[in-house]
């Protein structure tokens, strides 16, 4: 692939941000049942005809602003992603597929 269609095809990316939780339950000091909950932020990239690629990892995140920043070295480095058809489950760490 040249690289000016690459570029073409990278400023029709976008980056979505996905905002999880997770949650424990906790006692008080009461004996009573708390759920308390942490929340967990992920950030994809999204390409036309290409699978979402997490970035969360590659991207640089203020805590206290909220501001993410990708760095521009973060497009050279992305994991390759696939479709969930093409993915292979296992069972039990075996080496063998699942039905």
């Amino acid at each position: 692939m040249s690289q000016a269609r690459n570029e073409s095809d990278n400023k029709k990316c976008r980056i979505a941000e996905l905002m999880q939780y997770t949650c424990s339950q906790e006692r008080t000091a009461h004996g009573e049942s708390r759920l308390h909950c942490y929340p967990i932020l992920r950030i994809f990239r999204m390409c036309p005809n290409r699978p979402a690629v997490e970035i969360t990892k590659l991207v640089n995140f203020d805590s206290v602003t909220g501001k993410v920043e990708i760095p521009a070295e973060a497009s050279q480095i992305l994991p390759k992603g696939k479709p969930w058809r093409d993915v292979t489950r296992y069972k039990n760490d075996e080496d063998t597929p699942a039905d």
